[in-house]
């Protein structure tokens, strides 16, 4: 039984949700620029303060969904994942043609299931018979995985809320105030930078909590947005039931 398809589904979970933190941690990074005051939403407050304000509020999200689109040096990548800070996720990953995986983290263990586009895909090469193999194992059903094995735990880092927000507390450098805008029916402020030729749109709730709603990046070597919400709701992952489950461990031929 090829094990490729677990192996680049560990890739792809790192090299979309890894863009997706890259992009927070550039728009929260050392820039150059000037910073304006303005009236409305955070009356007094400059690009940085509204932007640290802002940062304290998302870091103390007890939960959020992560949904991500961006061109990566790995290709079109497409993410949306719910996260918590218990360390639960669940969410799908897309990348180009390759097809689509989902991944769902419940408690101490961890599983992942692929669409038949990428399982295809992942055994390119092979024989009719072995695609015909893979798919009759692994179509429709999930891989099981413990969350504390080395495997695991290189894809699930991301499912932890912590370590995900984790480039937001790094504080924010120069960043300028503005419109005031409406995104998910929302007033919003919207902090800009310009970077070469990248330029940045940081979206803030005027409203409620200060949460980081969308940050976007336009141009630059790897242009996506991220989209915030369901700020503090119960996450609900659920283990899928145990005859759509297979564990590979207990499948493989020994060596």
């Amino acid at each position: 039984m090829p094990a490729t398809a677990p192996r680049r589904f560990t890739h792809l979970v790192r090299a979309a949700l890894c863009a997706g933190v890259a992009l927070a941690a550039t728009a929260c990074g050392p820039f150059s620029g000037a910073s304006d005051e303005a009236d409305g939403p955070f009356p007094g407050m400059s690009g940085p303060e509204i932007a640290d304000k802002a940062a304290k509020a998302t870091t103390k999200a007890t939960s959020l969904t992560v949904d991500f689109a961006g061109d990566t040096t790995d290709g079109n990548i497409k993410a949306y994942m719910a996260i918590d800070s218990k360390g639960d996720c669940k969410g799908t990953i897309t990348m180009g043609g390759t097809g689509t995986a989902e991944l769902v983290r419940a408690g101490d263990t961890a599983y992942m299931r692929f669409d038949e586009a990428f399982l295809r895909s992942q055994n390119e090469g092979g024989t009719a018979e072995e695609n015909a193999e893979v798919l009759k194992m692994l179509k429709g059903r999930w891989l099981k995985e413990e969350a504390s094995s080395p495997e695991a735990k290189e894809q699930l880092q991301f499912c932890e809320l912590d370590t995900f927000l984790g480039e937001f507390r790094e504080g924010f450098s120069l960043m300028r105030r503005g419109e005031t805008s409406t995104l998910q029916g929302k007033q919003v402020v919207v902090l800009t930078q310009k970077d070469g030729d990248a330029s940045y749109k940081f979206y803030v709730a005027a409203e409620g909590e200060p949460y980081v709603l969308k940050v976007e990046q336009k141009g630059g070597e790897e242009p996506g947005t991220m989209t915030f919400t369901d700020f503090n709701k119960p996450l609900g992952a659920i283990k899928p039931a145990a005859k759509d489950v297979i564990d590979l461990h207990k499948t493989r031929p020994k060596q």
